[in-house]
């Protein structure tokens, strides 16, 4: 991370990577499967051993191909220019799985950025990047501004702040319902074993609860965005 690059695993996001990467690698099994990506690649590709891969990787089982990209988080200031609609924000989300299929589903919904606040997962971390499915290199990504400042420069961006608790004040189909949900908005996400802590909720215009129709206790994090940022981009079309 010194130099600002990290490793980006497997054909799929190496493919979402291609135009960034600086480095390539592919053993036996990657130059033969994926002969195509390799010859489209900006940098040179060095053929190593599968025992070489599998030592620079992550995962157990290396997919053939990896590469070395610089790090894609940009400025809060930057990644809200331009009137953004819908932002999720991850507060101390710890999970990098969690994260990488926030951003994920960011990327799907048509959010215009995510933040993740100081305390949260790396999501240049391997797990995170392989969760995003290549939605890492799609849209914007912040990582490490206080809560503070992001719900400050939210807010002069003109976005609407929404926090997502089990115990909020405002039930998620009402705001619909409402027309609440059209206006541009910041969803605040929290931590996947203690939510969000007080001084997010106070920080938020609302607080937000997603109705359970069954007998579960709670949503996991990364499904309780999904329900969120569909909702907003539904109500914004």
């Amino acid at each position: 991370m010194a130099e600002r690059r990290f490793v980006v695993e497997g054909p799929q996001a190496v493919r979402e990577a291609l135009p960034t990467l600086v480095e390539l690698y592919a053993d036996p099994d990657g130059q033969q499967r994926f002969a195509e990506l390799l010859a489209a690649a900006p940098c040179p590709v060095t053929p190593v051993s599968r025992d070489v891969l599998a030592a620079m990787a992550e995962t157990v089982t290396p997919q053939g191909v990896l590469g070395v990209a610089p790090l894609v988080d940009v400025p809060l200031a930057q990644a809200l220019t331009g009137s953004p609609r819908l932002v999720p924000v991850l507060v101390a989300t710890q999970d990098p799985g969690n994260a990488g299929t926030v951003i994920r589903t960011a990327d799907a919904a048509g959010a215009d950025a995510v933040v993740l606040t100081d305390g949260s997962t790396d999501p240049h971390g391997g797990k995170c990047v392989r969760a995003t499915a290549g939605s890492l290199w799609h849209l914007p990504v912040v990582h490490g501004p206080t809560l503070e400042q992001t719900v400050t420069a939210a807010r002069a961006a003109g976005l609407q702040v929404l926090a997502t608790t089990g115990s909020g004040r405002d039930d998620l189909d009402d705001l619909m319902d409402a027309g609440a949900l059209a206006a541009p908005t910041a969803w605040l996400l929290g931590n996947e074993a203690s939510g969000l802590p007080d001084d997010a909720l106070a920080l938020a215009d609302r607080t937000v609860r997603i109705p359970l129709r069954g007998r579960a206790e709670s949503l996991n994090l990364a499904t309780a965005a999904a329900v969120c940022l569909y909702a907003s981009a539904r109500a914004q079309r």
